[in-house]
Formats: structure tokens, C-alpha cells, sequence
């Protein structure tokens, strides 16, 4: 497969008029959902809506536009791959292309919420199979013969009684004419050529030998380069700065005050714009701001910890659940820690923006196309249709890189310089300005009846809530935690249907420091308390946690995954002298399970010997992208779990580089074995439902092994 990078979709249009005709396909994000044709000759006015589209020309050379972000997850490699699979090409035969922010076209574009795939399958197969079949019906009225005489196959149309070809280019021609057909047969899981098979990424070698485009590479003729001088204590405001020193530095242009919306605030800082990277860095060390830190609170960590101590005692009692808790014949009660975080992604943040009249064009490792589009339009009064933001590959994401805060900031910094320009963010800048996921606590009751069931289960989630940050009205009063209702913060949903008496509900906790979503949001959190305390309430009840879960877990998806997790585990054949724990949590569509296996070394300090992870996704494309995310989830959860944690002093960042933030080794990291469950289930998500279950199952493991349980993250494997 050829990847093309830096390429714009006027210049894609130019080089495929030169090979003639082509048909180019998409798929319209309306209700109706149908597959339309967009010519590549055609204007860009037309205004065809298209969801995402591929194009064949007369040379056959067919090209597949990947609407989503790529940032190591795999969608550059599971989109084409669906495409083809119903297309009937070989991916060898596909050219990749990002496709630019146009919702209009290619629909939303947002990489989250493990949503390119569970969101789309269904439409990308469809879009292929139309294209086939339109390619089919051209070929039989050539030959003039019945359709179902034909069939195509590696990019051409065969007719079975003559053995007579075709080639896609052949047809395309003609097959601009026709209209496409709807809901065409899908191919069953058993036809798959492509699809369900490992095969390798396109993406990895452009990546190893080092020529496919970050956001670091990208590069504008007469472009400059900033940094920014941020406030560590995220609220302040610029009261004035002395860049008398950084004016001296060969190669600056201006310096000047800069702000980036970050939800409903604006944050200050100071930008130092240069001709080169080097200049702007060197400019700004020796820059000289003083802030203006009054009017909002400067917290410790100690102080936001007290503060969500003292909101899980706000909610008052719901009286039903009270009663029913009452009647437990064993209880049990704890609280469940969770830090702040930064997303640490491996490329820190970065952004080109060219503002010019009436014109916003943007590059980088942009993670939500279309939120960043619509946000800049609006900030900066600019038609949405005038608004592109290209899309290069991402150093990791995690969520960071879909909020609008670092384009809206590099494209004001271009607006004042009437320059490209390019906005780097150091590794300190990224790690301590935010936004961070938030610190959560979770204080957990439940009850056991007289056979060892949850008689009576309760949450209450005392947390930032980065939705109530677009707003600086301060959060309503807790109301009485509601009986058998509320969002099933804590644990999956699907144990309620086996306990009869439940109750969620949470406080808000306020704080100036700016807090977004991070890898499998909520779960990543939440899952630690709620299947920590399932195991709780499993050893409470004298039962196998296996077992225990597989009781108060009826739907039958999970109790096939129950039965596939033991299986694949040996968990009836553990041994006594390792300590093995469990967890399961379901979020966005995925469940998997985690099993953790740990042991003592010889010097009486804990390791862990195995992670068995098994992922039940559903409809899959490309095994070894799952295993991949998994294996990555796991690494990236180990490190939320035993490594790091961003904690405040006086309102700032303590931790800003990874010699205090320290992250997982390779000689961390357990053995790994992911295993995949197979049904007939639609599509969930894989990138973020792999993160949640470790931290609970290595607890859990501990606990088995020692009899100390653990509630706060994180903590020091070798102090256990």
C-alpha cells in the first residue's frame, strides 16, 4: 500500500484528472444513509454529502480517504482494510490519504470514545460493495451477461463461464453513469479474505524509516516558530513582562500576550515568535513575566484530597437503600482513590496555523477534526467552509490532542504575526499546564445476603467534572442519592441485574486546575473502586471471585467471557504460592478482562509475573491491532497504577518532566497474552476498554497473595 502524506485535497483532485475519469464513492451521513458518487472532475460546490469515499481512476489505482486521526491506534490500517475487504482489492493496490476537517463530506471525524470502527463498519463495507457491484453490473453489459455470471476479485471483474477480465480501470468510465445501489449484500465472516485476518499496518514502515509526517515534521515555506511562557498556576493573568533580554536574541520577531480558550476560560500567556525553534526557546528562558494570581484558589493536593473526602459525605441518604442495606446479613464499606494525570503523550503538543483573510488553515497531530473546525470558526469569526485542519499522524492522543485549546492559540499567534506559524509545546509545558484527568474518589457500600449474593450496592463519586468547567456557575447542591437510579458510576451496568437494591450518585468537586477526558474516561477511574470492591464483597462472601462475578452477571455474553477468561487462564489450577486477581469492565462497547498474576522475588519484593487479557469486542477487523491496543492499555494502566501521578503544590504542577513523572520500563512490563473472543456480536470499541481492568485485577492479585488490600493509586509495588 502506498502512503501519501502532505498531500491536499485540491492537489489529490489535480493528480487523479490527469489519469482521467475517475469513480469516487462515499457514503452520506444522513438518515437515510445511502451510498452516493462524488467524481473526482466534478467541483468542489457540488456539495455531495459524503461520510467517507474511495476513488478508482482508468489506471485502476484506487485511493481510500481516512477520515479519523491516526495516533498509533490503528485506524490508517482497519479503514482501507474494510474497504477492501468488500471492494475486492488487495491493500498492495490502495493508496491512503487523511482526509482534511469537512463534515459536509466525510461526516465526523472525531478519534474517540473507540469509535472508528463500532461507528462506521457497517457503512465503509456497504461503500465497497457498491463500488464492486457497480464495477460487476458495467462488466456483464459489455460481455452481455448476467450479473450473477460474474464476480470480481484483486481489482477486477471475472466472468465465470469465459474466464474472461476485466480490470477495475477498464470500467470506471461507465460505472460514473450508474447509480449506486443500495443495501448490497454484505459478504458473511466466513468470505472475509481481508478482513478478521493480522495483516501488517501500512503505517509502520513509513514510521520506521522515519518519512512519515508527524506534526513535528511538517513544515511551511516563511513559517516562524513560537513558544509560550504559560501561567503554572493555569488562571492567572499576565501583569506585565520585560523582554528586554529576550529582544537581544538573534532571530526573535515579537513578543506579546496570548490566550487559548480552555472550556469556558480564557489562559494567559506570553508568546515568543522567532525564525527558528532554537531563538523562540532561547528567548523565552530569558523572558521575565509577573502574573496576577488573585481571585482564585492556589490548591495542594492534600487539599483537593480533603475536599473529596468531605464531598462523599454531602449526598444524603436515599431512605429505601438505607433500609434495604440495614437488612444485609453481611456489610461491608471503603473508599477508593484515584490520582490526577497527565496525558504524557510521547509528542508533546504542537500546531501550524495560517490565518489569512477570511482563512484558517491548520496542521498537526490533530486528534477531532471537526470540533477544532467548528471552534476556531466561531472564535475567530471565520466561515466553517474556510476552516481546514489537516490531519498528520499523532505521537499518542489519549484525548489531549481532540480539545481545541493549542490550535485556537496557534492560530491567534499567526493572526498577529500574518505568518504561518508553527506553536511547540515543550515536554514541560505539556506535562503541567493541563488540562489533566481529574482525581476521582469513590466511596462504596454493599450489603450480602444470607446464599452470599449483593443484597444492597451503593456508590457515590466524588470528582471534577470537566463538563461543568464550560460553565464558571458553581455545581448544584447534592440531592439524595436516588434508589435503584442514577449513571452506574463505578461499575458495569450489567451487574444490576442481579442486585436488587443499588444507588449511584456523586458530588462536584471545584478547582481551578483545568481537567478533560484521558484513555477510557470515567472506567479508567470508576473500574478501579467497582471491581475492587466485587472482589471485596467476593472474599466477604467466601466465594471464588470467578464464581462470585459469573453469579451476579446473567447476560450470556458475559457469561461466555467468564467461561473463555477461566479457560484460558488455568484459573482453577493456580497455584498457592502467587497471588492471582481478576477484573472485567465494559466501556464503549468493548468488555474485556484482565486476569494479573504476581509473586514474590527472592528478595521478598513484589513483581508481576503475567497479565491474560481477554478482549470481547464483537465484529473485529485486525487482530493484531487489537492485541496491540491491549498491549498498550496494559502498559499504559500499569503506569497509572504503581508510577505516577501529577500532584499540586500552591496551585502549580509539581511533576513537569519524566525524571519525577516516571513512566513503565520495558524491564516493568510483564509478560503479556491477549486472547480474543469470538461471537456474532456488533462491533465494540478495543483502544480504550483494554485499560481499565488491570489496575483492580493487579490489586486483586495482591490482595491474594498478601491479604493487603489496596484503595489508593498509585502505590509502590516494591513497598507492598
Amino acid at each position: 500500500m502506498k502512503i501519501r502524506k502532505g498531500l491536499s485535497r485540491r492537489q489529490f483532485i489535480q493528480q487523479a484528472s490527469l489519469s482521467g475519469i475517475a469513480l469516487t464513492l462515499g457514503f452520506s451521513p444522513n438518515q437515510k444513509s445511502e451510498v452516493s458518487i462524488i467524481n473526482a472532475h466534478m467541483p468542489a460546490q457540488t456539495g455531495t454529502e459524503l461520510m467517507a469515499w474511495i476513488s478508482i481512476d482508468k489506471s485502476g489505482k484506487v485511493t481510500i480517504m481516512n477520515h479519523r486521526s491516526e495516533m498509533g491506534q490503528g485506524t490508517f490500517q482497519a479503514i482501507p482494510q474494510m474497504i477492501a475487504e468488500e471492494l475486492e482489492v488487495n491493500l498492495n493496490q490502495v493508496t491512503i490519504l487523511f482526509a482534511p476537517s469537512h463534515p459536509k463530506k466525510y461526516g465526523p471525524q472525531p478519534q474517540e470514545g473507540s469509535f472508528s470502527v463500532r461507528g462506521w463498519y457497517k457503512q465503509l463495507l456497504q461503500v465497497g460493495a457498491s463500488a464492486r457491484e457497480m464495477l460487476i453490473s458495467v462488466a456483464a453489459k459489455r460481455w452481455n451477461a448476467a450479473p450473477s455470471d460474474c464476480y470480481a476479485s484483486n481489482g477486477q471483474v471475472i466472468h465465470k463461464p469465459s474466464g474472461q477480465t476485466l480490470s477495475y480501470g477498464l470500467l470506471v468510465e461507465e460505472a460514473i453513469t450508474l447509480t449506486p445501489p443500495q443495501n448490497v449484500p454484505l459478504k458473511s465472516r466466513q468470505a472475509y479474505k481481508l478482513i478478521g485476518k493480522s495483516l501488517p499496518r501500512q503505517d509502520i514502515p513509513v514510521k520506521i524509516n522515519g518519512t512519515a509526517q508527524f506534526g513535528l515534521d511538517k513544515k511551511l515555506p516563511g513559517m516562524l516558530y513560537a513558544v509560550v511562557e504559560r501561567n503554572p498556576r493555569f488562571r492567572g493573568k499576565v501583569k506585565r513582562f520585560d523582554d528586554s533580554k529576550t529582544k537581544t536574541i538573534a532571530g526573535v520577531k515579537r513578543v506579546f500576550t496570548v490566550q487559548r480558550a480552555v472550556f469556558g476560560s480564557l489562559f494567559e500567556g506570553v508568546a515568543v515568535v522567532a525564525d527558528s525553534l532554537w531563538a523562540a526557546m532561547k528567548g523565552r528562558h530569558v523572558l521575565v513575566v509577573e502574573w496576577d494570581d488573585s481571585n482564585f484558589d492556589h490548591p495542594d493536593s492534600e487539599q483537593l484530597a480533603t475536599q473529596m473526602r468531605e464531598n462523599l459525605k454531602k449526598p444524603g441518604a436515599s431512605p429505601q437503600f438505607e433500609a434495604a442495606f440495614q437488612t444485609a446479613t453481611q456489610k461491608l464499606e471503603a473508599v477508593y482513590e484515584t490520582p490526577y494525570q497527565s496525558h504524557s503523550c510521547m509528542e508533546p503538543l504542537n500546531c501550524i496555523a495560517h490565518v489569512q483573510d477570511n482563512r484558517i488553515d491548520i496542521w498537526g497531530p490533530i486528534q477531532e477534526a471537526n470540533w477544532i473546525q467548528a471552534d476556531l470558526s466561531e472564535r475567530m469569526g471565520v466561515p466553517k467552509e474556510n476552516v481546514t485542519v489537516n490531519m498528520t499522524f499523532l505521537g499518542g492522543g489519549f484525548g489531549r490532542k481532540g480539545f481545541p485549546d493549542y490550535p485556537h492559540e496557534a492560530a491567534l499567534i499567526s493572526k498577529a504575526m500574518k505568518a504561518p506559524v508553527q506553536v511547540m509545546w515543550t515536554r514541560e509545558d505539556d506535562m503541567s499546564v493541563g488540562p489533566f484527568r481529574p482525581g476521582g474518589f469513590y466511596a462504596c457500600k454493599g450489603g450480602l445476603d444470607t446464599e452470599g449474593r449483593i443484597h444492597a450496592f451503593q456508590t457515590i463519586t466524588a470528582s471534577q467534572w470537566f463538563w461543568e468547567d464550560w460553565s464558571p456557575n458553581p455545581y448544584p447542591d447534592p440531592k439524595p442519592l436516588e434508589y435503584n437510579k442514577g449513571n452506574l458510576d463505578g461499575m458495569p451496568g450489567p451487574y444490576c441485574k442481579a442486585i436488587p437494591h443499588y444507588s449511584f450518585g456523586g458530588v462536584g468537586t471545584r478547582s481551578p486546575i483545568p481537567v478533560m477526558w484521558w484513555r477510557a474516561p470515567g472506567a479508567c477511574t470508576a473500574g478501579f473502586a467497582g471491581e475492587s470492591f466485587i472482589d471485596e464483597l467476593a472474599h466477604l462472601s467466601g466465594q471464588d471471585p470467578i464464581d462470585f462475578r459469573r453469579a451476579h452477571l446473567p447476560d450470556k455474553r458475559y457469561q461466555a467471557l467468564l467461561d473463555q477468561l477461566e479457560a484460558v487462564s488455568h484459573w482453577k489450577s493456580r497455584g498457592k504460592k502467587a497471588g492471582w486477581g481478576v477484573a472485567i469492565t465494559e466501556c464503549f462497547g468493548g468488555i474485556c478482562g484482565h486476569i494479573v498474576q504476581v509473586s514474590r522475588k527472592s528478595d521478598g519484593k513484589l513483581k508481576i509475573d503475567k497479565v491474560i487479557a481477554l478482549m470481547d469486542c464483537g465484529w473485529y477487523v485486525n487482530p493484531d491491532i487489537i492485541r496491540a491496543q491491549v498491549e498498550g492499555s496494559i502498559i499504559m494502566g500499569l503506569g497509572a497504577a504503581i508510577k505516577h501521578a501529577t500532584t499540586f503544590k500552591d496551585g502549580k504542577a509539581v511533576h513537569q518532566n519524566f525524571n519525577t513523572y516516571e513512566m513503565p520500563r520495558i524491564t516493568d512490563t510483564p509478560e503479556i497474552e491477549v486472547h480474543i473472543m469470538e461471537n456474532d456480536e456488533p462491533a465494540g470499541g478495543v483502544g480504550e476498554p483494554g485499560l481499565p481492568p488491570f489496575a483492580p485485577a493487579l490489586c486483586n492479585a495482591i490482595f491474594d497473595l498478601t491479604g493487603k488490600r489496596i484503595r489508593t493509586l498509585p502505590f509502590r509495588l516494591d513497598e507492598v
